[in-house]
């Protein structure tokens, strides 16, 4: 639902856009509407020495993803891209076709001595998205939109499943958490026009119906962790 048109017709553009904003208010994830902060992860990974450390995350469209990691302090970097599927198939035309087997996601370079991987995983499921969606985020649909954690290590794979039994055991959404922990896979960075979208785009109507709720609930919940720019 999120295709860039480009080439097109002013007018059609613009019914396409009004078209697009309807369908995406109306099925907007919850994650946009009313995120709670939620309780830290019993297990994270210890304090590090080293000044970056990175996670790739996968939850709906990477626009939204990458716009709220960068207002979280401590993050360094995030770019936009594809995981789950081979290099060959690493292209938006492809992936957005479902069947590839990636997921859109980003990749979060981070400082462990500011921000804690478990900290990075508390905003993932609370204001990032609805981790309790099956394949689809709002108004995007498919297993290219699916909700997963693309682990760098071990340690990073066990404290992401500890997380997700943690929420599941206190019943802190109402259903089950669906994201997929998928280890030993390869993060691509997606096409230059889909970095940085939301930044460059903050009048675009997916933009303003998605993702600016999720930026401003990061503001709001966790003030502690959001920096303007």
């Amino acid at each position: 639902m999120k295709r860039i048109l480009r080439s097109a017709p002013s007018t059609v553009v613009a019914m396409a856009l009004l078209l697009l904003a309807f369908l995406a208010f109306n099925n907007r994830p919850a994650a946009a509407d009313g995120a709670r902060a939620l309780p830290l992860p019993s297990v994270d990974l210890p304090p590090a020495q080293a000044n970056s450390a990175v996670v790739v995350l996968a939850g709906g469209c990477f626009w939204g993803v990458q716009g709220v990691f960068q207002h979280v302090k401590g993050v360094t970097n995030a770019v936009s891209g594809y995981a789950g599927g081979d290099k060959k198939t690493a292209e938006y035309e492809i992936v957005s076709m479902g069947g590839s087997g990636h997921a859109e996601s980003v990749q979060v370079t981070y400082d462990p001595r500011q921000i804690s991987y478990g900290r990075l995983l508390q905003i993932f499921f609370s204001v990032v998205h609805d981790p309790t969606q099956l394949n689809r985020q709002g108004p995007d649909t498919g297993t290219q939109y699916r909700s997963a954690i693309f682990p760098m290590n071990d340690e990073q794979a066990d404290v992401a499943k500890a997380y997700i039994a943690q929420l599941d055991d206190t019943h802190t959404f109402k259903k089950a958490i669906a994201t997929k922990i998928e280890p030993g896979r390869t993060f691509y960075p997606a096409e230059g026009y889909h970095q940085d979208f939301l930044t460059r785009n903050p009048t675009y109507p997916y933009i303003v119906i998605n993702d600016l709720p999720k930026v401003e609930n990061l503001r709001k919940q966790l003030p502690g962790l959001y920096r303007a720019k």
